[in-house]
C-alpha cells in the first residue's frame, strides 16, 4: 500500500476535499512510491484562514523570539539532514551527495534568517525639525504564500519561509507535486522546533490551488519559482489582484572560455554545472562559448571523454555523478529537443538517448534515465540555443573574440546566470560590467549567492523588483512604515498650512 501525502494545516495533517490524487514516482525505477491529493479551493481557503488567525500573535512576537523558534529548528534540521536529503533523492532523483548539498544551502538561509533582530533594524533621525524626530519601521505584510519548483525541493522553500516567519508574516507552502514529501518533514521540524500552529501551512496540489492562492484576498505577497512562462502569469495575475509579487522564471546560462583559460578547470567546471543534478537547475550551465576555435579546439576532445565516461547511477549509489530525469515526461521533453537538435544542424557528439538504465543499478530498467548529451557547432538560430531545455544537454559554439561573446549573451532573452573562465583580471573586470546578466562568475561555474546576498537574474529570468532571500528578501516580506513625531512643551495655536520644512 502507497503512502498518501496529504496537506498541513494548523499544525496537522489534513486530507483534501477534492478526492484527487497525483502518483508519486520514484524517477530511478519509474515505481509509484506513494499517492499526492490535490487541493481544492475550499482546503486553500482552510490553509489562509489558518495562516490569517495566527498572524496578530506571531506578528506581535519580538523578533527574537522568533528568532529562538528558528535557531531551534535549524538545530532540527542540522540533525535530520540526510534524512531529508534521502527524501529528495527518492523523489526528485538527484543524487544524494547533491541534495545534501542542497538541504546545506536550505540550512544557509535558516542561518541568515536566526538574525531577525538585526535584520529589522532601521533608521532613526533625531530633530529632523524643532523638537520632530523621525524614523522608520519594516513591519510584515500578513499571509504570504510560496509556489516552488520540483527542482529544490527543500532549498528553494528555505529561500522563501525562514525570512517570511523571521519578518512577522505567517506561510503557505505550495510544493510540486512530483517530489512533495519534503515539504511535510519540513513542517513536522517546524512543530517541533516550537511554531506556533497556523505560523506555517502546506497546501499541495496543481494549478487549481495556485489559481486559488493568487486569487485570495487574504493572500498579500507571492514568491514563486519556476519556468519563464508561468513565473509571467503569476506576476501578471498576482499584480492584477494586488498582492506583492517576486516570480523568478527560466534560464539559458552561458560559459565562455577565454584563450588563457585553464583547460582542465573549464572541462571540469563544464561537466560538474551541465550535467550535476541532470541539468535540471535554473543555474545549470547549458552553453559553451569557446573564444575562438583553437580555444574550441583544445577543451572538446577532453570535454568528449569526460561527457561519456559520466556515472549516470541511482542517486543512492555515493559514486553517481549523475541520476535519472524527473519524470517521463519530462525525458520526452528533453529528448525532443535533442532530435530537434540534430534537424537544425547541430553536431551531436555524445548521444545521451542510448544510455541503459540496466547498467545505473539493480531495479531500475524503468526508470527515466537519460546519459549526458554534447552538441557541438551549435548556432544562435537554434531551438536548443534559444530554449530552456532543463536537461542534460550542453550546446558549444564559437565566437571570434570576447567583445562578440558580451554581444551574444546579451542579446538572449534570459539573464539568469553566466560565467567566464580566464586568467586576465582587466577582461574579468569588464565581463562583470558589462555583461547584462543577474548572477555573474569568474571561474565559478554556478554562482548562487550566499545567503546574506540575495538570488536574482535579469530580463525574463525575473518579474518583479526584488530578489530571493537576503536583504531584498527581508524588503520583500516588509513593508515600510515611516513616523514622524513631536511632544512639544505647550499649546501651539495657529494652523499650518505650507509644506512642512526643517526651518
Amino acid at each position: 500500500m502507497t503512502q498518501t501525502i496529504s496537506n498541513w494545516i494548523s499544525g496537522a495533517v489534513a486530507d483534501t476535499t477534492s478526492g484527487q490524487q497525483l502518483p508519486v514516482f520514484n524517477p530511478a525505477t519509474g515505481v509509484v512510491t506513494a499517492q499526492v491529493q490535490l487541493s481544492a479551493r475550499k482546503d486553500v481557503d482552510a490553509a489562509v484562514a489558518s495562516a490569517k488567525a495566527a498572524f496578530p500573535a506571531w506578528s506581535n512576537l519580538p523578533p527574537l523570539r522568533r528568532s529562538r523558534i528558528l535557531n531551534r529548528f535549524l538545530a532540527l534540521l542540522n540533525e535530520h539532514r540526510d534524512d531529508l536529503a534521502r527524501l529528495i533523492t527518492a523523489e526528485h532523483g538527484k543524487v544524494f551527495t547533491d541534495a545534501q548539498g542542497e538541504v546545506t544551502r536550505g540550512i544557509e538561509i535558516v542561518e541568515f534568517a536566526c538574525g531577525a533582530p538585526q535584520l529589522l533594524k532601521t533608521d532613526f533621525t533625531d530633530q529632523v525639525s524643532t523638537n520632530i524626530d523621525n524614523w522608520t519601521l519594516r513591519q510584515p505584510l500578513g499571509v504570504v504564500t510560496g509556489i516552488t519548483p520540483f527542482n529544490f525541493p527543500v532549498m528553494v522553500p528555505m529561500w522563501m519561509f525562514p525570512v517570511a516567519l523571521a519578518t512577522g508574516n505567517t506561510f503557505i507552502l505550495k510544493p510540486s507535486p512530483i517530489d512533495p514529501s519534503p515539504s511535510l518533514f519540513i513542517a513536522e521540524l517546524l512543530k517541533q522546533a516550537g511554531l506556533p500552529d497556523g505560523v506555517f501551512n502546506v497546501v499541495q496540489g496543481d494549478k487549481d490551488a495556485v489559481n486559488a492562492l493568487i486569487e485570495h484576498p487574504d493572500v498579500q505577497a507571492i514568491s514563486f519559482v519556476g519556468s519563464t512562462p508561468i513565473a509571467n502569469y503569476i506576476y501578471e495575475t498576482g499584480a492584477r489582484h494586488g498582492k506583492r509579487v517576486q516570480a523568478l522564471g527560466g534560464a539559458k546560462n552561458h560559459l565562455v572560455v577565454m584563450p588563457d583559460a585553464d583547460i582542465d578547470q573549464v572541462v571540469d567546471a563544464l561537466i560538474g554545472a551541465a550535467y550535476g543534478s541532470a541539468g535540471e537547475r535554473c543555474m545549470a550551465i547549458s552553453v559553451a562559448v569557446f573564444v575562438g576555435e583553437e580555444t574550441a579546439g583544445k577543451v572538446m576532445p577532453k570535454l568528449i571523454q569526460r561527457t561519456r565516461e559520466l556515472k549516470v547511477l541511482n542517486g543512492t549509489n555515493l559514486d553517481a555523478e549523475m541520476g535519472p530525469i524527473v519524470t517521463r515526461a519530462a525525458h520526452e521533453r528533453i529528448t525532443g529537443y535533442i532530435e530537434q537538435g540534430v534537424k537544425e544542424g547541430a553536431t551531436l557528439l555524445v548521444d545521451g538517448r542510448g544510455f541503459n538504465g540496466e547498467v545505473a543499478g539493480e531495479g531500475c530498467g524503468d526508470g527515466f534515465w537519460l546519459g549526458g548529451t554534447l552538441f557541438d557547432n551549435v548556432t544562435t538560430d537554434m531551438r536548443i540555443y534559444k530554449e530552456e531545455i532543463f536537461g542534460p544537454v550542453l550546446a558549444c559554439l564559437r565566437v571570434k573574440d570576447f567583445a562578440e561573446a558580451v554581444e551574444l549573451i546579451n542579446a538572449h532573452e534570459f539573464g539568469n546566470g553566466v560565467s567566464l573562465y580566464t586568467r586576465d583580471g582587466h577582461i574579468a573586470r569588464e565581463f562583470g560590467r558589462r555583461i547584462q546578466v543577474g548572477m555573474v562568475g569568474i571561474n565559478v561555474p554556478i554562482p548562487v549567492p550566499m545567503a546574506w546576498h540575495g538570488f536574482g537574474g535579469w530580463k525574463k529570468s525575473l518579474f518583479g523588483d526584488m530578489h530571493a532571500y537576503g536583504e531584498e528578501g527581508v524588503r520583500f516580506y516588509t513593508k515600510q512604515k515611516s513616523i514622524m513625531q513631536r511632544w512639544p512643551q505647550g499649546t501651539e495655536k495657529g494652523a499650518e498650512f505650507a509644506m512642512p520644512t526643517s526651518k
